[in-house]
Parts: structure tokens; sequence; C-alpha cells
């Protein structure tokens, strides 16, 4: 697994050993990044199960100004920690080990750019987006939630506008805006 392109593009990025972390190929996350709108340097991003940080990472290596990972699993915030340290953007990050269903009211930021990677067909997506519909102002106005999930899955849109899906291989890929 890699950073793809921008400043950190080629560099190698750790997957933890014995966690069941299914980062984003390579492929799934170049065509995400090829559909979103150019970064801007005022890019704050969300990255929700983040697992190795692999989609927030790729979105600061793109230009974005800061990104906030969010994970329960140790082994997953090691990985993150690790990927950011050899990066050298431990500045620009923040880093929670938490478990998400528990709630997100202790962010405080507006993001414009929400990446949803949770396990597949348990729930989590349905259950992630009722959180954030339940916080106004997490999403920022034109901001977007980009959700992998398995293409059986379904969730309410309610509130939100799907905006585009592709299908590669047994990963589905939806981009959602507000209302």
């Amino acid at each position: 697994m890699r950073v793809i392109t921008g400043k950190y593009k080629g560099r190698r990025l750790v997957v933890p050993a014995g966690l069941k972390i299914r980062p984003s190929s390579d492929r799934v996350k170049e065509s995400i990044f090829n559909i979103l709108p150019s970064l801007s340097q005022d890019t704050i991003v969300l990255d929700l199960y983040a697992g190795t940080g692999n989609l927030g990472i790729e979105a600061l290596s793109r230009g974005a100004k800061r990104a906030v990972f969010i994970d329960k699993h140790h082994l997953a915030i090691q990985a993150i920690k690790k990927n950011l340290l050899a990066l050298g953007i431990k500045k620009e990050a923040v880093i929670y080990k938490r478990d998400i269903l528990k709630g997100l009211n202790f962010l405080k930021d507006t993001y414009h750019l929400i990446f949803m990677d949770p396990p597949y067909a348990k729930g989590y997506v349905e259950k992630t987006l009722n959180l954030i519909r339940h916080l106004p102002g997490l999403l920022a106005k034109e901001g977007i939630i980009v959700i992998e999930h398995s293409p059986q899955e379904r969730f309410s849109l309610e509130g939100f506008l799907l905006i585009d899906k592709r299908q590669y291989g047994q990963t589905e890929v939806s981009f959602l805006q507000t209302e």
C-alpha cells in the first residue's frame, strides 16, 4: 500500500499484522480521489474507521490542511502513528482511539471531507450516518462523505444526496452531500 500522488507520492504505508484491517486498495483510492474535487489548503478531513490512515494521509499528500483519524483498535492507532511519523506529518494530524458508534459529539471542527470505511455488512454505515445527521455543522456545506461498503449493504440516505456511486469488485463507494 502506498501514497498515490502529491507530496508523498510513492511512499509506502505500514499495515499492522494480525488485525483484520482491510485498507483501501490503491485502485479504489485512486478512483475516489479522481472523482473528488481538488483539495484546497483549507480542507479539513475526518477519517472514520481509519485503519492505517490510508485515505486521510492521501488527502494530506494532495494538499489538505489537516486530518483527524479515528479508530478503536490500538494496532490501527499504532499504524497511523507510524505512517504519520514516517512521512513527517504528525503536526497536520490528530488521532483519537475511540469507538465511533459511542458518538462523535467530542469533535468541534467542521469537515469538508469525511471518509468512512467501516467493517462490511455490520450496519455501521447506517449507525455512523445517524451520528453525522444529528451533529449539524460536522459536515461543511457542500462537504462530501465518501463511504466504502459492501455492495449488499443498504442504508438510509435521509438528509443526504447520493452524488455518485461506483463499484470495484466487492467494494462499493458512495459519495454523499447534505441536502
